[in-house]
């Protein structure tokens, strides 16, 4: 078996980035985001990304990282608004926005991953979202038309992998990841542990080695999107 087992961040991604290519980012809010291969990322200096990712990130970290140095050109989301530098640079007309349902933007991923070129939907229906798509009837409902997504690259996050590419998400970490890894031409996994091939349960992979082509063990930096706390 391929060991598929990086020393960094940076040497992971080596050879995999070009300028105005299109990379999809795993993660829920701050939770299961690639922190470090994000990191990596900025500090490769790619520009012109278009990023798709179920979110932006916050100011100062995740997606946010890449907002600030203006390496996203054009971003494919469902929700941004925890971020203020990205509410700037939309509202100046200086970044680009396709909004997606959630639903939408993870069965697009899917679907991409499965290789499904599209799929009809009803949700979007009658809104700005199917503005410009096909919108077709069966059995009496109306359906728009939506594209599955392919990628250059995929930078997921994982809980444990073992040499050879199998991932097991945890918790949130699964809403996204999983949809991610699979819709890329290449991914790169970053994940807490990493274990030999065989000491993962085979029912409990979530994505098979297969979709992966490399991995790093980082150390995560937990971070709170919303920290709320009681007064004394």
């Amino acid at each position: 078996m391929l060991n598929k087992v990086y020393p960094s961040p940076a040497a992971a991604l080596d050879g995999l980035l070009h300028d105005g290519m299109t990379i999809a980012v795993g993660g829920f809010g701050l939770c299961g985001i690639p922190e470090q291969l994000i990191i990596a990322l900025r500090d490769s200096g790619t520009k012109g990304i278009t990023a798709i990712s179920n979110n932006a990130g916050v100011d100062e970290w995740g997606l946010g990282l890449l907002l600030k140095t203006r390496q996203i050109r054009r971003m494919i989301s469902s929700y941004v608004g925890e971020n203020a530098e990205f509410e700037r640079q939309y509202m100046a007309g200086e970044l680009e926005l396709e909004f997606n349902p959630q639903g939408t933007l993870a069965e697009r991923l899917r679907a991409g991953g499965a290789g499904i070129a599209g799929f009809f939907t009803k949700t979007g229906v009658g809104t700005i979202v199917a503005d410009g798509k096909e919108v077709r009837e069966f059995d009496g409902e109306s359906y728009v038309f939506e594209r599955g997504i392919r990628t250059d690259l995929s930078l997921v996050k994982a809980w444990r992998a073992d040499t050879s590419g199998n991932l097991v998400f945890r918790k949130t970490a699964r809403n996204f990841n999983p949809m991610v890894a699979t819709a890329g031409k290449r991914c790169v996994a970053e994940v807490e542990e990493i274990v030999a091939i065989g000491q993962l349960d085979p029912d409990q992979i979530h994505t098979p080695g297969i979709f992966v082509d490399r991995v790093v063990k980082t150390v995560s930096e937990k971070r709170i999107e919303q920290r709320t706390i009681r007064q004394a």
